[in-house]
């Protein structure tokens, strides 16, 4: 292949398809509708997840049961790993600080320090929670460790 080869046959806007335009074209007579019924008449508009006489699929599927995916908190992982490549020795960590540098990913409620990775660095380091193994290398490794409160939403119960 040629350097001069990539960009041949390559359109960032195809042509538009013409129908209606002759039987050489394959899209004459009936332009692609098919024939007969409503679907070939002007006006017509397909409604999303009409099935004809059957049930719909949306009908046919049970909806029961309840899930508390909605209630649960959002918990973002931290491996000591990262943790000793991003920080220097003796840094206060926060949840905030881990944010800020990328450590704790998206939206979250809790951080929770994992213990992937070994730890050489002495850290102080404040996170909701606490893998074991975290936990012990991290004061193995001379640092200091602070378990932060849950700061859960009230429930409509406690606001009444």
């Amino acid at each position: 292949m040629m350097i001069s080869d990539v960009h041949v046959d390559v359109h960032t806007q195809p042509n538009r398809k013409r129908v209606g335009r002759g039987i050489g074209s394959g899209h004459g007579k009936t332009s692609g509708r098919g024939h007969k019924g409503a679907s070939s008449r002007s006006g017509y508009k397909r409604h999303f997840g009409r099935t004809g006489g059957q049930m719909p699929l949306m009908r046919r599927i049970a909806k029961r049961g309840f899930n508390n995916r909605q209630f649960q908190l959002m918990i973002a992982e931290v491996n000591l790993a990262a943790i000793e490549v991003a920080f220097e020795a003796g840094a206060v960590l926060t949840p905030q600080i881990l944010a800020d540098k990328g450590l704790a990913k998206g939206r979250f409620e809790i951080v929770k320090i994992l213990g992937n990775g070994d730890l050489t660095k002495a850290f102080t380091i404040s996170a909701h929670r606490f893998s074991a193994s975290a936990e012990q290398k991290i004061l193995a490794a001379g640092g200091q460790v602070q378990k932060l409160e849950v700061h859960a939403a009230p429930s409509s119960a406690e606001a009444v």
